[in-house]
């Protein structure tokens, strides 16, 4: 593949200050079963090339799906009229120094081939699962599925760049539907889609599987008798798997550099941060240590580089609770005069890169579970999502898990059902009081993060422990 696509780079006939070509190869698989009978056994292959130009100042883009020399020229040539139109209303002139020359690899960490279980043994195991969650006559629905995909990435560029990354990932997802009468309830193994990693399929083979399956089936039983969740104001403990949830609305939308700059108003929305806050901005307690980190192994969003080439490095977004850089691409820093990280990616050769959060973990602090729980005196305990809505300021939200505890005189007491709260996002984060520490710090990650015209759903991962946050509004109800 170096060979050609130095020769390409090398051969591209048209006037530019800069060209790239980032070639991507993606081989995915999808399977999924309903009450233990399949109902989705799919693969998909795609590769092509985005071809990007810099023109007096100014970024075009052309996609094609041949890789020869003069599907690669054709494509390169619309990105440079493109540029060239575009040059005479730009709102900031790009240089090199907005791509520089990198070279480098990166290749995800795995133990087990994606390919080590056959497609028969791996819906063996969904449907083994579906007949486990099944606890009881009450459990009148039960799913599992499995994801996995290989993804492979070139990178080279008129100035000298050459970057290869190879990405191996998997997720998979289960849980229980309960009825009894007019009462229905859900339990997940920690929300929609949120065990997903980078690996192999050593990812699949979790110790104490069958034993979390069967909680789950019960938990859903339990859920149909349990008290609805109280409306009151009260201390709220948060699990790693709704943590995940609160950061990726709350902290990193609102922190991405081009909706703050205007880009996204018009689908996903802007941000109530403002570009002279960084650095002044006191987003939350001074527990709050947020850092944008692609550099975790087996988190889902990790890699190397980002998609025009920039180095990732672990960076603090938020530091003591006050803001510190936006998640901005070279070009959104240039445009904003605000730090940023190396985030700018693309959901597929079809796509431009854009601002994008990846790795976004709240670091641990120094409190084990117990120590949190023992000095509460009355509170709720929220584990998994399930409901979530936030304005599109990423100011004000309301989310709903699906299992909850009373916590009474520093004890787990009675469950709760169809547990919500809501808040603003700095008096969220400022009523911060206690963080979990490395026993407790859990990583997530989900591949349906959805931003940009057209459309890109974009993997990210999320690590957090245990967060006791205090006189938060809880309240009851379904959503």
């Amino acid at each position: 593949m170096w060979s050609e696509l130095t020769k390409a780079i090398a051969d591209l006939n048209i006037p530019v200050d800069w060209a790239g070509i980032r070639v991507v190869k993606e081989t995915s698989s999808n399977r999924h079963v309903r009450d233990g009978l399949p109902q989705a056994n799919g693969k998909y292959s795609t590769m092509g090339a985005m071809l990007e130009v810099l023109v007096n100042g100014c970024l075009g883009y052309a996609a094609t799906n041949s890789l020869d020399i003069a599907s690669l020229q054709a494509a390169a040539e619309i990105a440079y009229k493109q540029a060239l139109v575009a040059s005479e209303w730009w709102i900031y002139p790009f240089g090199e120094t907005e791509r520089p020359k990198v070279v480098g690899e990166y290749i995800s960490p795995f133990l087990e081939p994606l390919d080590a279980l056959s497609p028969g043994e791996i819906n063996d195991l969904l449907v083994r699962i579906c007949q486990t969650l099944k606890v009881s006559d009450k459990i009148v629905q039960t799913t599992a599925s499995f994801n996995s995909s290989e993804k492979e990435t070139w990178f080279v560029s008129s100035n000298g760049s050459q970057v290869y990354q190879k990405f191996l990932s998997l997720g998979n997802h289960y849980g229980a539907t309960a009825q009894d009468g007019a009462i229905v309830q859900q339990r997940t193994n920690n929300g929609w889609h949120a065990n997903c990693y980078q690996g192999g399929l050593e990812l699949l083979k979790q110790e104490g599987l069958w034993h979390r399956v069967q909680q789950v089936g019960a938990q859903a039983v339990e859920l149909l008798t349990a008290k609805e969740c109280p409306n009151t104001r009260t201390n709220l403990v948060l699990a790693p798997d709704q943590m995940m949830l609160q950061i990726h609305e709350s902290v990193g939308h609102p922190l991405e550099i081009d909706r703050i700059l205007g880009d996204e108003r018009n689908y996903a929305g802007g941000s109530f941060v403002n570009k002279s806050d960084f650095g002044k901005l006191v987003y939350g307690s001074p527990l709050m240590n947020i850092t944008f980190d692609p550099t975790v192994p087996g988190e889902f969003a990790s890699y190397g580089f980002d998609d025009t080439g920039a180095e990732a490095t672990r960076e603090y977004v938020i530091k003591g609770g006050v803001l510190q850089r936006g998640l901005g691409s070279l070009e959104s820093q240039a445009r904003a005069d605000v730090a940023g990280v190396a985030c700018a990616r693309a959901s597929s050769w079809n796509r431009p890169a854009i601002d994008r959060m990846a790795n976004l973990n709240l670091e641990p602090g120094n409190a084990s579970f117990d120590d949190i729980i023992a000095g509460i005196e009355h509170g709720v305990y929220m584990e998994s999502n399930r409901s979530w809505s936030i304005d599109d300021r990423r100011y004000k939200f309301q989310f709903g898990c699906e299992y909850a505890k009373l916590i009474e005189n520093g004890k787990l007491t009675k469950t709760l059902r169809n547990p919500n709260y809501r808040a603003t996002t700095p008096e969220f984060w400022q009523s911060l009081i206690k963080v979990g520490d490395a026993s407790n710090w859990q990583i997530y990650g989900t591949p349906f993060c959805g931003k940009g015209e057209p459309n890109q759903a974009i993997w990210v991962g999320h690590g957090s422990p245990v967060c006791l946050f205090a006189n938060v509004e809880v309240f009851g109800g379904g959503s």
